[in-house]
């Protein structure tokens, strides 16, 4: 009878997600500006992060063997044209048509992008392949969908590989002559800017934008898509800049931590230890998110904050080789040029202390919130890729979030929906028993990601799980041969609609959750 009665119920599951998966598809149209700001900032996080290995390599290469590096060396040094002007773009671009259509939309948007590439050879085209891998994955995509009912038996890989090696060629020839001029335009214009910034000491200001940015998880489309292609080209001219440091220092969060070390109370102060190791060493910056969430004031110290350490570098002409990514103090030291260290050091232990300081003022003598660090947490993942409910966490506003409420709870019924419908948070209404491969998925693939799947491995090596693989990644990169996974519940729905044939389970914080031990159980039935 059990047995009956489980096969049942898995057969409905299996029915249900079938059937879900075209409404979800179909409710994503429904969604307002703010999941689609999160969705584009996640794209480009998408096809950056798996690629900074790249970028650190280079700057290492740049760092060490350039004319002024610590090791001089001109042979060693004729790697760095050909890595920043042909190698990164083209993985990047790869990188964005295989998220739009797998193996076949990479190999089709890296060919194309070589179009652009060739047109300015001498402008490193980041932003260039950012447009053209996924926009040739999209366009390979939309020609299978023609093609492949349409392909006569036999005949497939004859269609297959000439539909992309024709859609390349004319893609090649587009970008060569019509997109690489408005790229190379774009660039002309943003560089413009960015020299207006730095020619007239302006450029602390961004911090303005920028640290609430983070705070709120938008700072992937600022991030990735403007300042990381911009301080590339500055490298590959003057072998450093100053854009690598805009979003990556981390001093303001680690003043933040500092100050809730000294002045906290309860839980925020006792966590603030643990935190701020994390922080400054691990580089993962959206642990302080809560803190800051806590008291919304706080935002000033980190504007502050940052706005002191742009100023100390750009007073200095400091800038690093690479990006600095995580932002960790020892990523700062590998890719710091020589003779720089004593000021990248200033500019973050400035930071840090400006940041420290306001922060105390705030804590020492501004009213104790109501919510604790578990609740800010708890908001702050509510909060995330949420228009309405970024704004209420900057002013602390009710009334504006009750002014949307109404496009929200569509939205949130719709996932909610969705959730019950996939049973996220019922551990024991899933069969474990063929699970292999166990995945954590956030935004980036990085952060509290990395952290929860590391922490899950140790309970599994704990538990003598060891045939079971844990890992970590962006959600818009999820494996179809994944088999369990695991979510904060505001991105399972976007996970689902990823991989529907998986067993998703909805978190409400990845590193405390009582879903592990009940999963661990299950696993060794």
């Amino acid at each position: 009878m059990y047995i009956h009665l489980r096969m049942i119920k898995l057969q409905n599951t299996f029915y249900i997600r079938e059937g879900v998966f075209n409404m979800a598809e179909q409710s994503e149209k429904k969604k307002g500006i703010g999941p689609k700001i999160q969705a584009f900032g996640s794209f480009l996080s998408s096809m950056i992060m798996p690629n900074i290995g790249a970028f650190i390599a280079w700057g290492l290469i740049t760092a060490l063997f350039i004319k002024d590096g610590w090791l001089p060396n001109e042979e060693l040094s004729s790697m760095v044209d050909p890595m920043i002007k042909y190698l990164i773009p083209l993985l990047i671009a790869f990188s964005g048509g295989r998220l739009v259509h797998g193996l076949r939309g990479g190999v089709v948007g890296a060919t194309a992008t070589m179009g652009v590439i060739a047109a300015f050879p001498d402008t490193p085209m980041l932003i260039g392949a950012m447009i053209m891998g996924p926009l040739l994955g999209w366009l390979m995509k939309k020609v299978d969908q023609f093609l492949v009912p349409r392909t006569p038996q036999g005949f497939e890989m004859l269609f297959n590989n000439f539909s992309a090696g024709i859609l390349a060629f004319i893609m090649a020839i587009v970008g060569f002559k019509g997109l690489a001029p408005l790229v190379e335009g774009l660039m002309k214009v943003l560089g413009m800017g960015v020299d207006f910034l730095v020619s007239h000491h302006l450029l602390p200001l961004v911090s303005i934008i920028i640290e609430p940015a983070k705070t709120v998880f938008l700072n992937n489309a600022i991030n990735h898509g403007v300042l990381t292609p911009l301080a590339s080209e500055q490298v590959a001219h003057a072998g450093k800049s100053i854009l690598y440091t805009l979003e990556s220092n981390p001093g303001p969060g680690f003043g933040i931590l500092l100050a809730y070390m000294v002045f906290g109370k309860g839980t925020a102060k006792a966590t603030s230890y643990g935190a701020g190791i994390i922080h400054f060493l691990g580089g993962i910056h959206e642990i302080y998110f809560p803190y800051v969430l806590m008291r919304p004031l706080l935002l000033v110290a980190v504007i502050l904050g940052g706005m002191t350490g742009v100023a100390t570098f750009s007073m200095f002409d400091f800038g690093t080789t690479g990006p600095a990514s995580p932002g960790s103090i020892l990523a700062y030291i590998a890719i710091t040029p020589k003779g720089s260290y004593l000021i990248m050091l200033l500019g973050i232990f400035l930071a840090t202390l400006v940041s420290f300081v306001v922060a105390s003022i705030i804590l020492k003598f501004t009213k104790d919130p109501e919510g604790d660090i578990e609740s800010a947490t708890a908001d702050m993942e509510a909060r995330k890729g949420k228009k309405s409910s970024v704004s209420g966490a900057l002013t602390g506003s009710k009334e504006q979030e009750k002014g949307e409420a109404s496009e929200e709870t569509e939205e949130k019924d719709e996932s909610e929906e969705l959730l019950d419908q996939y049973d996220t948070e019922n551990i024991d209404a899933h069969d474990f028993s063929n699970v292999k491969k166990v995945i954590f998925a956030c935004d980036a693939g990085m952060g509290s990601s990395a952290m929860g799947a590391g922490m899950l491995r140790n309970k599994f090596k704990k538990a003598e799980l060891t045939d079971i693989e844990v890992t970590n990644t962006a959600i818009n990169q999820l494996p179809d041969d994944a088999d369990v996974v695991i979510t904060q519940k505001t991105l399972t729905d976007r996970a689902i609609k990823k991989n529907p044939k998986a067993i998703h389970i909805s978190v409400d914080n990845f590193l405390n959750s009582p879903r592990y031990e009940e999963l661990i159980n299950e696993l060794k039935k």
